[in-house]
């Protein structure tokens, strides 16, 4: 049997950092990363042969857990058909159409392959249907790795203390205009001097890639009345919320909260592949006819809508749809998110947490975060001793405060109390 160190030490000769996303690399907590591999339900094994309570879930997309037998079929029958044509297939059709059906604001999407691409190409297609330049995103917001959208991002880039990116030259960034989240009087601000020169808003609508934080409904209410009346459009990232805190995304969470809400553009991946490598970004059919081959906006990809990618998708988006998964999924993260703060409050450790459907997250402070900065201020070294105590116990958080947590279907009532338990474990060392 291969240890996980000795993985990591090949790995470090062949692959920058060892890794191939930097936050898997544990650089922010100390330690060894674990290798894994396999998964089954809400459990992964490493390459030493130990099991974890699996709460990143591929970083989002596995809501069904690990190997779920109706998406193994549709992906297993799909392979059988072929990997890759490089020509439209039926099926393509049909995922476009189980996300439209789902999503109401959106009226035709364009499928690509990674979140990066749905987010690149959704500002460039904003930008081509306003005319505009400028683009406005928020502090501790991650729209994936496009130049033009690293500045000021949370995830890795919270992680590993950075602001930006090295090899973004000013000129690529000088038009991304970066906003405190949750700010109202910024956002007004900025739209009463600069209003007819947006092309869009860019927004998590529950940022989780500054650990967990939602938008609150007066700051989202105003973007949205700011963008209607200076003519911007508002683009939602559900790349990581999209079909995980609910059925319709964040955004029908919002609108059963402002009345008459919807953004006029939406960017999706994770649960729509299923863990397989696709993503996509939809919007009414005026601004998507904007596009190649109708429009003078080009997107292309080899690979966009791949026929064993949109097999998985489509069996996982059919599984969420049955009557009451929402219910059951939501249930068990707040039973696993209050279970964490009772054991912390008893151990007289602060801690606070959050949760919307399958997606949640926690801090050490007394009271929940609303912005970038202050997230930045809580108890990061208590957090890693934390990370390390459960990781000790078989529970597997994500290795760095930054990120958001996920439950899964595959998730059952034992797992959330056994994680409860590794915590009281954890909370009374911290405490010590």
């Amino acid at each position: 049997m291969t240890s996980n160190q000795a993985l990591f030490e090949r790995a470090q000769r062949v692959i920058p950092g060892g890794v191939n996303s930097p936050v898997r690399a544990f650089r922010a907590v100390g330690g060894t990363p674990r290798f894994i591999s396999r998964g089954h339900g809400a459990y992964i094994w490493d390459a030493e042969g130990q099991r974890y309570v699996d709460y990143i879930g591929s970083w989002g997309p596995m809501i069904l857990g690990h190997g779920h037998p109706a998406v193994l079929e549709a992906v297993q029958k799909a392979a059988l058909d072929g990997f890759s044509f490089g020509a439209p297939t039926e099926r393509e059709i049909e995922l476009a159409e189980a996300i439209i059906q789902r999503v109401p604001s959106v009226e035709q999407v364009r499928l690509v392959s990674s979140g990066t691409e749905a987010g690149m190409s959704a500002i460039r297609l904003a930008r081509g249907a306003t005319g505009r330049s400028k683009i406005v995103k928020f502090e501790g917001c991650y729209h994936g790795h496009a130049d033009a959208l690293l500045v000021k991002a949370g995830s890795g880039l919270a992680t590993f203390g950075h602001p930006t990116s090295a090899g973004v030259p000013p000129e690529v960034v000088q038009h991304t205009l970066v906003l405190e989240y949750n700010n109202v009087q910024q956002i007004e601000d900025l739209f009463a001097t600069q209003g007819d020169q947006i092309a869009c808003v860019m927004i998590e609508p529950i940022a989780g890639n500054m650990n967990f934080v939602r938008a609150s409904v007066p700051f989202m209410k105003r973007i949205r009345e700011l963008c209607t009346k200076h003519g911007a459009l508002f683009v939602f990232d559900e790349v990581m919320t999209g079909f995980r805190v609910a059925l319709g995304g964040a955004q029908s969470v919002y609108a059963g909260l402002i009345p008459g809400f919807a953004p006029d553009m939406s960017v999706f991946g994770k649960v729509i592949g299923g863990g397989m490598p696709l993503a996509a970004f939809g919007a009414s059919k005026k601004v998507m006819s904007l596009l190649a081959p109708l429009g003078p906006v080009y997107q292309a990809g080899t690979l966009s809508g791949n026929p064993v990618a949109t097999a998985c998708g489509l069996a996982t988006l059919k599984e969420i749809a049955r009557p009451g998964f929402f219910e059951t999924l939501s249930g068990r993260t707040q039973s696993l998110v209050a279970g964490l703060t009772a054991a912390a409050a008893d151990a007289g450790v602060p801690l606070v947490g959050d949760s919307q459907g399958g997606m949640f997250g926690f801090f050490f402070a007394d009271t929940l975060p609303q912005n970038y900065a202050v997230v930045m201020a809580t108890d990061k070294e208590r957090f890693n001793r934390f990370f390390h105590a459960m990781l000790d116990q078989g529970i597997y958080l994500a290795p760095a405060l930054y990120e958001a947590g996920f439950v899964s279907a595959a998730h059952t009532a034992d797992d959330i109390a056994a994680t409860v338990a590794a915590a009281r474990v954890a909370f009374r060392a911290l405490a010590a």
